[in-house]
């Protein structure tokens, strides 16, 4: 046998290997074939399924100003931390530096995770700083990313608090302005379909669905420079004075519009880890209290609407007591025998008393709620306090007295400077608003145009060296206004040494345009009357609001009266 015939043929082989790559080659191409062409749709589907996703655009909330523009709330972008738990737990090694960015413990956020594992989406952390979600971006940890939100600024931070109001984390209104009107301010969210990466970031924008509509901006009645003024004031007063809380409002007497509204003690709301319980809520709106003689001035407009008393008609005060059955009244001095309009001026009470007891009871009671006391005032405010005035068929004689000199009712601030504007505007009754008036809204009558001027001539005599709230008199103008010094009530009567001090007036008196009311709460450092704590706060502050809103005096010398404007001044 030859050596060629010992060597096997492998011919067969390379056929066989061929044709199998071959085979191959053509199943690649079938397959190729069939995801490119015949299940293109499906499988396009399927990937946009798993990278396309619709993601929600932020619109920010409406901007809240005040009259001439300046902002008194804004919403800032900021960034939110968000995970997808069932990503980032497969990394675990990216927990401890993921928690030490966030000031988290690392067990602490890896217990977060474990309990939302069922979840794509979970926030880490709201409304971070601009550092940390710097970090966050350099860390890179699959499955966290980050979400632009907004966050709530206050530029008057504790000056406007209370009235203002604050949002919540997710910009949503929880108190005062910001909750009367959060339907106005809020934005309606936008949409946009986008494709994210396998650790959620967006890598392309693929559509806009919706665009953001922003909230709309809201401009209030509020003037920040009086708004600062008054709360200057006040809160000096009440650390003067040490006091537990105090109140002060102004209204616009030609629009009713609400000028300044200020609290003590108040709170930042830019910083709210170190908010107090209870500051949080506008007192001038919401609590009540007994206004003292600062309700005399209506005793007096219902007695003179009676047709039975004038300024001049004599009151006998002496001996400077009265008895009510068991009950006994009393002033401060023995006043003798007064007219009406130094029953005023002195604040009598035995002869608010008379003047009371003299006339139908329902009389009083329908003055009473023409001016709004025992109501709301209608203007929206949240959480707005009616006060109490009983039915007059439930008075009996010591309550006809006492509520003759403001016992027995109760009003908030806002209600009394509400009240004090209808003698200031000739008795007319306007509603009260937050937010800028273009036209100054109809009012109703509900006082005769002479007897609120005659009750203003009366109440300029308080604020003069014959009355008690001389204190509260401002260079160059004529004010008008009445003072109140009022026992606190307690469990079973009031109490004997606690008290609230309280200053309600106008100026200028000849044409009033601005109407105020000063409440300071429990003053303990040994003065307690309202001439005397509550009267130099309204002096000051009404001094500064006539100057900044360019009112022209009313009362100077007749050379330096004909160099004043001539107009009312502006707003």
């Amino acid at each position: 046998m030859t050596t060629e015939q010992n060597i096997p043929s492998f011919a067969w082989r390379r056929l066989v290997v061929l044709v199998l790559v071959a085979g191959v080659a053509g199943l690649l191409l079938w397959r190729d074939a069939y995801l490119q062409v015949i299940t293109r749709d499906f499988l396009q589907y399927q990937g946009d399924e798993r990278s396309l996703r619709v993601v929600a655009i932020p619109a920010h909330r409406g901007m809240i100003t005040d009259r001439n523009g300046e902002p008194l709330a804004i919403s800032t972008p900021v960034h939110s931390v968000w995970a997808n738990p069932q990503e980032l737990l497969l990394h675990r090694d990216y927990l401890p530096r993921l928690a030490k960015i966030l000031r988290l413990r690392a067990g602490a956020l890896e217990r977060i995770l474990a309990a939302r594992g069922d979840r794509e989406f979970v926030y880490l952390k709201r409304h971070v700083n601009p550092d940390v979600a710097q970090k966050i971006t350099e860390l890179g940890a699959p499955g966290v990313a980050l979400q632009r939100e907004y966050r709530r600024y206050y530029p008057s931070g504790e000056v406007a608090a209370q009235l203002i109001g604050i949002t919540n984390i997710d910009d949503r209104g929880q108190e005062g302005l910001e909750l009367a009107y959060n339907s106005w301010l809020t934005g309606t969210p936008g949409s946009k379909r986008v494709i994210k990466d396998r650790l959620g970031h967006i890598v392309e924008d693929v559509e806009s669905i919706r665009s953001a509509k922003p909230g709309k901006n809201l401009a209030l009645s509020i003037d920040r420079r009086l708004q600062y003024l008054a709360y200057r004031e006040l809160k000096t007063a009440v650390m003067e004075h040490k006091a537990l809380s105090g109140s002060v409002v102004i209204l616009d007497v030609r629009t009713g519009e609400v000028l300044a509204m200020v609290n003590q003690p108040s709170y930042n709301p830019n910083n709210r880890l170190r908010m107090r319980r209870g500051r949080s809520r506008n007192r001038a709106v919401t609590d009540v209290f007994e206004p003292g003689s600062t309700i005399k001035p209506f005793v007096i407009a219902a007695a003179l609407e009676s047709g039975r008393y004038t300024p001049s008609t004599p009151i006998e005060t002496a001996p400077g007591w009265m008895q009510i059955g068991r009950y006994t009244i009393r002033d401060t001095h023995d006043y003798g025998l007064l007219d009406v309009s130094h029953v005023i001026i002195k604040s009598s009470n035995i002869g608010a008393s008379k003047i009371s007891l003299s006339m139908d009871p329902k009389r009083l009671w329908s003055m009473y709620r023409s001016v709004g006391f025992g109501s709301i005032t209608g203007s929206g405010f949240p959480g707005e306090a009616s006060g109490i005035l009983t039915n007059f068929r439930r008075w009996h004689d010591i309550e006809r007295a006492t509520l003759s000199f403001g016992y027995g009712i109760s009003v908030t601030p806002l209600q009394l400077a509400h009240a004090y504007s209808i003698l200031a505007d000739d008795g007319v009754r306007r509603p009260i608003s937050f937010v800028r008036v273009k036209t100054p809204p109809p009012g109703e009558r509900v006082m005769p145009v002479a007897i609120t001027r005659e009750i203003r001539t009366m109440l300029e005599g308080v604020v003069s060296a014959d009355g008690t709230g001389l204190r509260a008199a401002v260079p160059g103008y004529r004010v008008a206004g009445k003072t109140g010094t009022v026992h606190k009530s307690t469990a079973g009567g009031y109490a004997a040494n606690r008290y609230i001090a309280v200053f309600a007036g106008m100026a200028p008196a000849a044409h009033p345009r601005l109407v105020m009311v000063v409440m300071i709460n429990q003053p303990e450092d040994g003065e307690y009357y309202g001439g005397q704590v509550a009267a130099p706060v309204f002096g000051n502050v009404m001094a500064g609001a006539l100057r900044l809103l360019d009112i022209p005096p009313d009362d100077l010398p007749p050379m330096q009266q004909a160099h004043a404007a001539p107009d009312g001044g502006k707003s």
